[in-house]
């Protein structure tokens, strides 16, 4: 039960004027810009579009500098002012096969139809701090940028699809190998669910798991895939493909009846390669992972690949042994906002619930400390 606090409204205000001030900093040093955020803060401000479910980056550097860099409360704010956007239509299944790559990878094959795509990456760096990014004056010069490469570069799955060797893209279904069972996964509906209307439910769709995931804080998902991999989901996976760079956004506006095309986004894509021994009805193959995220959100994305396969074991027939192969816990647990929210609330005032608690402890404690009837 809460109650409030007499008195506080000139006390909350003042909070608000120490935030705004605590946000500011040293009046003397310059104050970061939007664009400045957007530019080189460009990780943060793609991790809250991809969470905040928005893709604006102008928006999500705002929501940045506003909450003081705590990616978190930034979310919040962008998912709080992404309620207010009217909705006109929905847009097409984006290809990411014809995707302008700036970043294409495989840790699975070496030679590659089109072949390796580093890009920017931290991936080869020495991890060592760079005290030149720290002195004044000009920058140094920076090599020409790299074109996207716009050539259709065929998926490296494909290689293995070719011998039959992984599961054929398919909605997540029951499999043969769950066929029978009563707690099988429910089929996917012709039209997937949208979170961002409708309450996510269990047992839940392939499309609304990944819609989940999407959404999902970072760092739960990082320590879920870790977790996958240290033998809580006996899965072994392999980097099939990490993709980087543009796509095409359509929508079908109803007075045309066609696809027309509105901009371009920028999408980071995983897909994940794990074994499978088969059962009865399915050969052995391996089975796919998969993961996307707007902007460059690489460990996002390689996080929910490994996640969304571990929560396929129910499809696979799979036993259900570890904590990042149970829905209910895993999309449940990795919303920020909810999460963050239920940890803060303790923070409101409590004191009837804790005064009741109190007499209760005080009561038991008399009740321990009287003499003891001998009988």
């Amino acid at each position: 039960m809460y109650v409030s606090v007499k008195g506080g409204e000139a006390a909350i205000e003042n909070s608000w004027r120490l935030l705004a001030q605590a946000r500011r900093g040293d009046p003397a040093e310059p104050e970061l810009g939007i664009a400045q955020i957007a530019q080189q803060l460009r990780l943060a401000v793609h991790r809250v579009m991809t969470e905040g479910s928005l893709y604006d980056a102008e928006l999500a550097a705002l929501a940045l500098k506003q909450a003081s860099g705590d990616p978190v409360e930034a979310v919040f704010l962008l998912r709080a002012y992404r309620t207010t956007l009217p909705r006109f239509g929905h847009a097409q299944p984006i290809d990411t096969q014809a995707m302008h790559i700036r970043r294409r990878i495989s840790a699975a094959f070496k030679d590659l139809p089109g072949g390796q795509v580093l890009g920017p990456t931290h991936d080869y760096t020495q991890r060592l701090l760079d005290f030149a990014l720290a002195a004044d004056g000009p920058a140094p010069e920076a090599p020409p940028a790299a074109e996207p490469v716009a050539a259709q570069m065929p998926r490296v799955l494909e290689l293995l699809n070719l011998e039959g060797l992984i599961e054929a893209e398919r909605p997540s279904g029951p499999s043969k190998a769950s066929m029978a069972s009563d707690d099988a996964p429910p089929t996917e509906p012709a039209e997937p669910a949208d979170l961002t209307r409708q309450p996510l439910s269990f047992p839940a769709t392939r499309a609304a798991r990944l819609q989940a995931l999407a959404r999902a804080d970072e760092g739960w998902l990082l320590a879920l895939g870790y977790s996958t991999q240290r033998g809580y989901a006996s899965t072994h996976p392999f980097a099939g493909e990490i993709r980087m760079g543009e796509v095409s956004v359509e929508i079908v506006p109803e007075e045309l009846g066609f696809a027309i095309d509105i901009g371009d986004i920028t999408v980071t894509e995983c897909q994940m390669i794990n074994q499978f021994s088969g059962s009865r009805e399915v050969p052995p193959q391996f089975t796919q992972g998969y993961g996307l995220a707007f902007g460059e959100c690489e460990r996002k994305a390689m996080s929910m690949a490994l996640v969304d396969r571990a929560l396929r074991a129910r499809e696979l027939g799979e036993p259900l042994e570890a904590p990042g192969q149970d829905e209910e816990f895993v999309l449940s647990h990795g919303d920020s906002l909810e999460s963050s929210g239920f940890v803060q609330h303790l923070k409101l005032p409590h004191y009837v619930d804790f005064q009741s608690e109190l007499e209760l402890v005080r009561r038991l404690r008399r009740a321990h400390a009287a003499p003891k009837d001998p009988a």
